[in-house]
């Protein structure tokens, strides 16, 4: 208990000055680095061929935005069919197959790093340190590009460039900057994102994670009834790849094993780390929130609710893993991994997937049922602390849908910082909110109904876990499994690959053209009839709303799925 309070309360405290830099370099304040910042900046914008004082409308915010992803998108593709003709491949390791290669680049882009390959078996050193070492860096920073743009819309003005004579001739999207994509994506990874990275894989370097270009060598197995003479130890630049992945909300792992294999987690202070740094980045953007907007009350209740989530979530994980009816049973000790105890193993699952990470230090597919229905609903809900940038424009949604609700239920108009909620902007909310249980389960019901085709691989109530597990994943933008799911198929790297793409661009960009929507809208003042959202009334109605739409709308797959499979091992 006494290292789970210490962890939390760590990521907290650094990540309190982090937010207020953030914000500084969001903001695109000066500062005392500008120079030597400036040698890599202003290269990249005349390659670029922008101006990044120059702000967009959301239109031309979110234009840019897709037709970077989809530049990035054809580069790495590339790569990972290319790969055994490329140089840094010691290993002699083969091309991708198409569709494993495709899983993986969306996978890659859209921060999730769901795995369907064993990375140091199917990758070569040039794929791993480009192609994804590369997205761990740049795709985060993207959702934080497009959640800050989402509160310029909010909180900020008409572009510099235009007069108020000319902003009355422009239409309602000219008229609302929302700042520069280009600009934002640079800063933030120049200035932010790559420092941190540097320091991440310094102090994980000192802990023992490899960190070489060399092949791996040769060793003799101590035990010969392995039936092997000799064994090839996999290594390589890996502390780079685990701090961008826990740092940037990626997950993934540069080993199959993720961060249970010891090569890339080594010691309790490695663990520690990885742990701190999955926090730290998530926990930082609420900081950021309060300093970029000046409203610090605000993100008090942001902060409140994830973080009264957060506990909720660990408690739960903690006592289940370790003290539920199922915890003790045997048949859960396969993938366990012993070497940090049964609160060790819970708190990583519950904090990985509060944020978007995905990375585990023991497989999922071995927790104690019950307990590994938290992850299941922590990805479910997606801003308990969420992903960078994605996690604050899931929980926008959700407040925007809260501000809707208690407007009917206490009879006023629904308004969010003196702009009234209307028709058009709770349409867009609602296509969010059924996107995600008509994706999930549709998913899920046609692979369980066709196994032939899908390789389901158990047939009991743990197949159901399995498939709605991976699902909510994808969705979720998490990208950790219920491993024993045999995965490496056309049909789940193809039907993951939609729902990746489902689970990650709605949910970035509607908030954005909601918020620009309400920007576009004069302002009322505030009076005694305005609903006080930043209020400890307010956050409970979120929370339950959260509830509500997460908990009980998926609760008929819960229970066919955990909740009997928990029942199942009780009664044997």
């Amino acid at each position: 208990m006494t290292e789970i309070l210490l962890i939390l309360l760590a990521s907290i405290v650094l990540a309190f000055p982090l937010g207020l830099y953030l914000a500084r370099v969001m903001r695109g304040a000066p500062m005392r680095g500008d120079a030597l910042f400036g040698l890599v900046e202003k290269p990249l914008y005349w390659l670029l061929g922008v101006n990044p004082a120059r702000g967009m409308s959301w239109r031309g915010y979110v234009g840019a935005f897709l037709l970077s992803n989809v530049v990035i998108a054809v580069l790495v593709q590339a790569v990972f069919m290319t790969q055994a003709w490329l140089p840094f491949n010691p290993d002699q390791i083969p091309n991708m197959r198409w569709d494993t290669a495709l899983h993986t680049m969306v996978s890659f882009l859209t921060n999730t790093n769901q795995q369907h390959y064993s990375g140091q078996a199917q990758l070569s050193y040039f794929a791993q340190m480009t192609a994804i070492t590369g997205l761990q860096v740049v795709t985060p920073m993207m959702g934080l590009a497009l959640a800050v743009a989402t509160l310029r819309a909010l909180f900020g003005a008409r572009p510099e460039d235009v007069d108020a004579q000319q902003a009355a001739q422009l239409s309602a999207d000219r008229r609302v900057d929302v700042g520069n994509y280009y600009a934002d994506v640079v800063r933030s990874c120049v200035r932010f994102m790559l420092p941190l990275c540097l320091l991440w894989a310094v102090l994980l370097t000192s802990q023992g994670v490899p960190s070489t270009l060399a092949a791996g060598p040769q060793a003799t197995p101590i035990d010969a009834a392995a039936g092997m003479d000799t064994q090839k130890l996999p290594l390589g630049p890996v502390a780079a790849m685990v701090a961008a992945k826990q740092l940037g909300a990626n997950g993934g792992g540069w080993y199959g094993p993720n961060s249970s294999m010891p090569l890339e987690n080594p010691t309790p202070l490695s663990n520690a780390l990885e742990l701190i740094g999955i926090l730290l980045i998530p926990i930082s953007v609420i900081f950021m929130l309060g300093a970029f907007t000046g409203r610090k009350r605000l993100a008090g209740l942001v902060f409140g609710c994830m973080l009264a989530m957060s506990s909720v979530s660990v408690a739960a994980t903690v006592w289940l893993e370790g003290h539920s009816a199922t915890a003790a049973s045997p048949l859960l000790m396969e993938g366990k991994e012993v070497r940090f105890g049964a609160d060790g193993t819970a708190l990583w699952a519950a904090i990985t997937t509060q944020v978007s990470n995905g990375s585990v230090n023991g497989m999922h597919d071995s927790l104690s049922p019950l307990a590994g229905a938290v992850p299941m609903v922590n990805m479910l809900v997606s801003a308990i602390w969420g992903g960078i940038g994605c996690g604050l424009q899931q929980f926008f949604v959700y407040l925007l849908l809260g501000v809707f609700l208690a407007g009917l239920m206490t009879g006023r108009t629904p308004e969010l910082f003196g702009r009234k909620l209307e028709t058009p902007q709770v349409r867009l909310l609602a296509l969010l909110v059924l996107l995600q249980p008509i994706t999930i389960l549709g998913f899920t019901a046609i692979t369980l109904a066709i196994p032939s085709i899908t390789g389901t691989s158990n047939p009991g109530f743990h197949g159901v876990s399995q498939v709605f597990y991976e699902y909510v994943s994808a969705f979720a933008n998490n990208g950790s499994g219920f491993e024993g799911l045999g995965d490496a198929t056309p049909w789940w790297n193809l039907s993951c690959t939609l729902v990746l793409l489902l689970g990650r661009y709605p949910v970035l960009v509607i908030p954005l053209i909601v918020a620009a929507q309400l920007a576009a809208k004069r302002r009322a003042p505030e009076s005694a009839g305005t609903l006080q959202i930043e209020t400890p009334t307010f956050a409970l109605t979120l929370i339950a709303l959260i509830v509500v739409l997460t908990v009980l709308q998926f609760m008929p797959a819960l229970v066919l799925g955990p909740v009997a499979d928990h029942l199942s091992l009780t009664l044997h």
